[in-house]
């Protein structure tokens, strides 16, 4: 237990090696949940639309990643570049959602991460755990809602990584002027407030009846 869980003052706290089992678990969960999911919603093969539309919304993705308001310390708003991974999730499910994911997840790696990194875990989780988890969208493949609760579940486990990563590494940047009696929920404040933010107003975007339209139209060329 000593391994996995710190103890001071009478208060309790993990370890670097309790993130990395909690990581390993989460990852695990989402095998599995993916696993099952992918059984019940389809047994046929990725086909050359599903490629082609995959393709699409990652090259949206990238491009819009670069459209940012970029914090300090890393993390940035972006023009939605999220929303197009979770929404080839919806359109076909797990299996193409997180594999698109995880594509997504190169790029990203390779436009900001590749020149500057720590260790090989602190990759992972800032990049390939963390973007991959936004196929995670496609659980809700064609459900009513399923868009909105697809992204928001996307954004908030993308999150989750960030803050693991963050504990593990990079506490030692937090700013001089940040409550020192927050230290405990540093990373967790800075992490979400850039994905929720942008989750926030992609989801008003997306939700205003003219894109909703949109969108629509969009998930019947790719499914006729």
């Amino acid at each position: 237990m000593s391994h996995f869980i710190n103890s001071e003052d009478g208060y309790y706290a993990l370890s670097d090696n309790g993130y990395i089992a909690l990581v390993i678990l989460l990852i695990l969960v989402m095998l599995v949940t993916a696993f099952i999911v992918d059984k019940k919603q389809s047994a046929k093969k990725i086909n050359a639309k599903q490629l082609a539309f995959a393709g699409i919304a990652l090259a949206l993705a990238f491009v819009t990643s670069y459209i940012k308001y970029e914090l300090p310390m890393g993390g940035s708003v972006t023009l939605f570049s999220m929303f197009f991974i979770c929404y080839i999730g919806y359109l076909y499910g797990v299996k193409v959602g997180l594999l698109t994911a995880f594509a997504y997840s190169i790029l990203q790696f390779m436009q900001t991460g590749a020149t500057y990194f720590l260790t090989p875990f602190q990759i992972c989780c800032d990049y390939f755990f963390a973007f991959t988890a936004l196929g995670l969208a496609g659980i809700w493949y064609s459900k009513k809602h399923g868009l909105t609760i697809g992204y928001i579940v996307g954004c908030l486990v993308r999150g989750l990584f960030h803050t693991i990563g963050g504990y593990i590494y990079w506490m030692d940047y937090m700013p001089e002027w940040f409550p020192k009696s927050l230290t405990s929920v540093y990373s967790i404040i800075y992490n979400y407030s850039y994905i929720l933010l942008e989750m926030i107003i992609t989801l008003i975007i997306i939700n205003l009846p003219p894109v909703k339209k949109a969108l629509e139209k969009i998930k019947a060329m790719a499914l006729s």
